[in-house]
C-alpha cells in the first residue's frame, strides 16, 4: 500500500471512530454492565495481540467466557463451556466486538485489516507472508467475513487446534495479503457493508 492510500485509510479510521464511539457508547457500557453480573468480574476482556509490524497490544472487547480449570486453549468453537449463556449472545450479534473502536481510535487498529492473532501466530509468519503485518489489523476484512462461522466450524472438527493451525490459519494469511495486493478504499467499503449484512 502506498503512503496515500494508508492516510486515507487512517483518516477514515480516526473519523468514524469518533462518531461510532459517540453513538455506541451506551451500548458498550450497557453490554460491559451486563458482563460484569453475568461473569462475576470486570465486563471487559483485554487480551495480547499482534499488531502492526508484529507489535503487541491490548485488544478491548466485552467478556464472554469464565475460566475453567484445565482448559486454556486460545482456539474457541461454538459450544465451548468457558462462554455464558450471555457471552453467546454478545458472540452471535458481534456486540463483544464494539469496544475495539476504541483501539481504531487509539490507532493500534484499523475497521478493516487483517484480524489480529494472539502471540505464536502472526508474529511467528517468515519470509513474504509477514506483509500482512505492515497494515495496522482490522475489526472485519475479507477473511473475517468469509471466517464469520468459524466456531461453528472448528465445533465440527475432531481436533480445533490443529484444523485451525493447518487449513484455516494459512488460508487466512493467503486472503489477508491478498487484501493488502489489492487494496482500494471501495473494497474496504465493501467490506464493512459485508460486514453487517450476514
Amino acid at each position: 500500500m502506498k503512503k496515500r492510500d494508508l492516510f486515507i485509510k487512517r483518516t477514515f479510521d480516526i473519523f468514524f471512530s469518533v462518531i461510532g464511539i459517540f453513538f455506541i457508547s451506551p451500548i458498550i457500557f450497557i453490554a460491559w454492565v451486563m458482563a460484569s453480573i453475568d461473569t462475576r468480574s470486570n465486563g471487559f476482556f483485554l487480551q495480547t495481540r499482534i499488531g502492526k509490524n508484529a507489535k503487541p497490544f491490548k485488544i478491548i472487547k466485552i467478556k464472554t467466557m469464565i475460566p475453567i480449570d484445565g482448559y486454556n486453549s486460545t482456539v474457541t468453537h461454538s459450544g465451548d463451556k468457558r462462554i455464558t449463556k450471555f457471552g453467546s449472545f454478545l458472540r452471535t450479534f458481534k456486540i463483544d466486538e464494539l469496544p475495539q473502536i476504541i483501539n481504531v481510535l487509539l490507532g493500534q487498529m484499523s475497521f478493516v485489516g487483517p484480524r489480529p492473532d494472539v502471540p505464536g501466530y502472526a508474529d511467528k509468519v517468515q519470509g513474504k507472508d509477514r506483509n500482512f503485518l505492515s497494515i495496522r489489523p482490522g475489526i472485519t476484512g475479507p477473511a473475517a467475513i468469509k471466517y464469520r462461522n468459524e466456531e461453528k466450524i472448528l465445533s465440527h472438527q475432531k481436533n480445533a487446534q490443529k484444523y485451525n493451525d493447518e487449513i484455516i490459519w494459512p488460508d487466512k494469511i493467503k486472503i489477508n495479503i491478498k487484501y493488502i495486493e489489492e487494496w482500494s478504499f471501495q473494497k474496504d467499503l465493501q467490506y464493512i457493508f459485508k460486514t453487517f449484512i450476514r
